[in-house]
């Protein structure tokens, strides 16, 4: 094995390397994983595009991305598309905001009293090993097929993972610290403002990450379910319709926007913490 490919696998500098030649080298690396990311997705598109455009699978299960475009210009024009993502956006924001006030006021109070964990953690527990999309038929005969049942569906895919996380990180503070301030004579406000909720901040973003991601996936199959708006009513719409095209388009839609959802959220995560890298 050479030096070179040993300092590879032991993380050591090879022998002769330069500190500056070290930076250059991480740095193209990450450029490079940067043009992969970039290329892989335009790759994927263009065989789309070569495969459809030469009859290799129907065009009317595939249609070539020229197609989807039109259709979504169409959708677009007609106002369609901006009508259904306003109204998918509000829901999602509703039960999202309704779950993640629930799910963190739980975590909290779980979180910082003992008969609090005892009486509300195994009641969320259950909840969370019943699977959440079989709660729909239940949530229908409870609330009817209106907007009701598809934001408690969001409110819960939001809400549990939110618990979860602020739980765990409230469990999870440091004793040495807690002590610590019990000597320093802090009222338990101050060592839960000081210490407690600081500590469990990076638990609770993962559970934002993870609630945002969870809530849109809810979103998408509430959907799908007996509704006259949103992106899901004109995906349905469309298959109606045979118009496969504008399916397409409805399904780009939220895989687009959850992906934007998802880093918004990492850039506020990596804003809030920005204190761990000092």
């Amino acid at each position: 094995m050479t030096s070179s490919s040993s300092g590879l696998l032991t993380g050591t500098r090879p022998a002769g390397e330069t500190p500056a030649a070290s930076r250059t080298a991480a740095r193209r690396g990450r450029r490079g994983l940067k043009l992969v990311r970039w290329v892989s997705p335009l790759v994927l598109l263009l065989a789309w595009q070569v495969v459809s455009s030469a009859g290799l699978v129907s065009s009317r299960k595939l249609p070539p991305l020229t197609t989807v475009w039109r259709a979504t210009l169409e959708v677009a024009g007609n106002g369609q598309l901006g009508d259904g993502l306003a109204v998918s956006l509000r829901r999602m924001f509703i039960g999202f905001v309704i779950g993640a006030l629930i799910g963190a006021a739980l975590g909290v109070f779980a979180g910082l009293l003992r008969w609090g964990d005892a009486s509300v953690d195994p009641v969320i527990q259950m909840i969370r090993n019943v699977p959440l999309f079989g709660l729909i038929p239940l949530l229908i005969l409870w609330f009817g097929i209106g907007e009701l049942p598809k934001l408690v569906l969001i409110a819960l895919a939001a809400g549990l993972p939110i618990y979860i996380n602020v739980h765990t990180g409230i469990r999870h503070a440091d004793p040495q610290l807690v002590e610590a301030t019990s000597v320093l004579g802090y009222s338990r406000w101050e060592r839960l403002r000081h210490v407690v909720l600081p500590g469990a901040a990076s638990y609770t973003l993962v559970g934002v990450r993870l609630g945002v991601a969870s809530s849109w996936l809810a979103l998408v199959v509430a959907e799908t379910i007996a509704t006259d708006s949103g992106v899901g009513y004109m995906i349905n719409n469309a298959r109606d319709f045979l118009r496969t095209d504008i399916v397409i388009v409805g399904l780009l839609v939220y895989a687009l926007v959850g992906l934007l959802m998802d880093t918004i959220v990492r850039l506020i995560e990596r804003w809030i913490l920005r204190w761990r890298a000092t």
